[in-house]
């Protein structure tokens, strides 16, 4: 038997599984840049011209999702609150706490929400959306990505990129379904985007992917009204708003 072309053949398999390894990646860390455009989301305020002229267009922040294969866990970075408008520096601080730890493979989530400086857990299951895939192409943070369009809450458009170069079907804000990592999103109704800013992939940061331990879980009806009337408690219309105020929660973005 000669050597040569069996050494050749088992360089070409080493070779392919080399590849293989580069292009799909398993688990790793993805930056996201968030974006929110204030001035839109303001329009229809009753804040005077004045005010409004001296509020910054954007308020950016900076999201680490850690992934494997079956979960991953979206947290803003803890040093990040690019936000230079005094009358919106509480609420962005509010949210420094507030995370979502996923398990795909046991369609179960955790939310972890700070509600006037008290850390709440809320555990439910990982919501379904009904994706329709465009042909689009857009190139994001290195990666091919093909964009999909979703809806929630039965009326607002949800615009996603995702990749299957990146194994774990999930992606920011709690959003999954697609086949493959979600690296740009877009709510135009919300007038927010996030996209992916860099990929760490083989960057193993599994310890980091647990769920939340440090605060009050809402485990029963009861638990929930009185988070519920946290939100209500200034309004006239409380059951109109208890409901917004249970879909925010549970909802998509933090």
């Amino acid at each position: 038997m000669k050597l040569v072309p069996l050494i050749s053949f088992l360089l070409s398999v080493m070779c392919f599984n080399l590849r293989a390894q580069e292009t799909f990646i398993p688990y790793g860390k993805i930056t996201f840049e968030k974006k929110v455009n204030l001035i839109r989301s303001l329009e229809n305020s009753n804040i005077p011209t004045e005010a409004m002229e001296g509020i910054k267009k954007y308020v950016v922040s900076t999201w680490e999702f850690y992934f494997t294969q079956s979960k991953s866990l979206y947290r803003q970075e803890k040093k990040d609150v690019e936000d230079n408008n005094p009358a919106f520096l509480t609420f962005s601080n509010s949210k420094l706490n507030n995370e979502i730890y996923t398990d795909y493979s046991n369609n179960k989530r955790v939310i972890k929400r700070s509600i006037m400086d008290e850390n709440y857990l809320l555990t439910d299951t990982i919501p379904k959306l009904n994706w329709k895939i465009m042909h689009d192409i857009r190139n994001i943070a290195g990666y091919e990505c093909r964009k999909a369009v979703g809806v929630i809450y039965d009326t607002v458009y949800v615009v996603a990129f995702y990749t299957d170069e990146i194994l774990l079907r999930g992606g920011p804000e709690g959003f999954s379904g697609l086949p493959g990592t979600i690296l740009g999103l877009a709510i135009p109704r919300y007038n927010t985007t996030w996209f992916a800013t860099k990929v760490n992939g083989f960057e193993n940061h599994a310890s980091k992917i647990v769920p939340a331990v440090k605060g009050k879980n809402i485990e029963t009806t009861k638990d929930l009204d009185k988070l519920i009337e946290l939100f209500t408690r200034y309004d006239q219309n409380k059951k109109e708003k208890a409901e917004e105020a249970k879909r925010k929660l549970y909802g998509f973005t933090l």
